[in-house]
């Protein structure tokens, strides 16, 4: 079930100070995965202790969830896994975060809210403004992996990616997970209700160049 929040909210605008990488992970050098729109964070749970040599960071509008996704992991010990507050357009704009987007490998939007209503699309997470701070930010080489079972809003997260010229779209055939930051391919939780239901799910690559 999804749960709306406003990301335009003005409760948005503070952003709180996010650590150094020293400070986030147990080893600052493995490769960095961002996703964005983490929920409470099973996924990442999930991918952090599936593979090891990849750190996770997972950026989460609803404060309750990143409480308890923190505290989790800290009750686990996990060392390459961490979570911040807030909407992630205020937090990946700053320009006191830019040593995140200079770190990432790659980024996901999985199952983003929809919002539905054509007056709310300016709600939604990807935007031109936002991809274009992240085509300007991001090292050549890193990805972005949308997914999504709601074909609109696929359609209008593919026509903003595709229409910045500095990301291209990768063959999902030849696409080599096994070196990514998920390489067994683990689903979330959404995806395995959408499969379950027999649903179809939208899904696409990009690469910056």
């Amino acid at each position: 079930m999804r749960q709306h929040v406003n990301p335009l909210s003005k409760n948005f605008n503070e952003i709180e100070k996010i650590p150094s990488l020293i400070e986030m992970f147990g080893d600052n050098k493995f490769n960095l995965h961002l996703d964005i729109g983490c929920a409470a964070g099973e996924f990442l749970f999930d991918l952090a202790l599936d593979n090891t040599s990849w750190n996770y960071l997972g950026i989460e509008i609803r404060e309750k969830l990143v409480k308890t996704a923190k505290l989790k992991v800290r009750d686990r010990e996990i060392k390459n896994l961490y979570f911040v507050f807030g909407s992630a357009n205020n937090i990946l704009t700053d320009v006191q975060n830019k040593f995140i987007m200079k770190n990432v490998k790659s980024i996901s939007f999985n199952f983003p809210d929809p919002w539905f209503k054509k007056r709310h699309y300016k709600r939604r997470v990807i935007q031109s403004e936002f991809i274009n701070t992240l085509s300007n930010s991001l090292q050549r080489g890193s990805l972005i992996f949308i997914k999504t079972d709601v074909k609109d809003l696929y359609d209008y997260m593919d026509s903003i990616i595709s229409s910045n010229l500095n990301f291209k779209v990768i063959d999902l055939r030849g696409f080599n997970y096994s070196q990514s930051f998920n390489p067994n391919k683990l689903k979330t939780a959404r995806e395995k209700y959408v499969i379950i239901n027999q649903l179809e799910i939208f899904e696409r690559i990009y690469i910056k160049t």
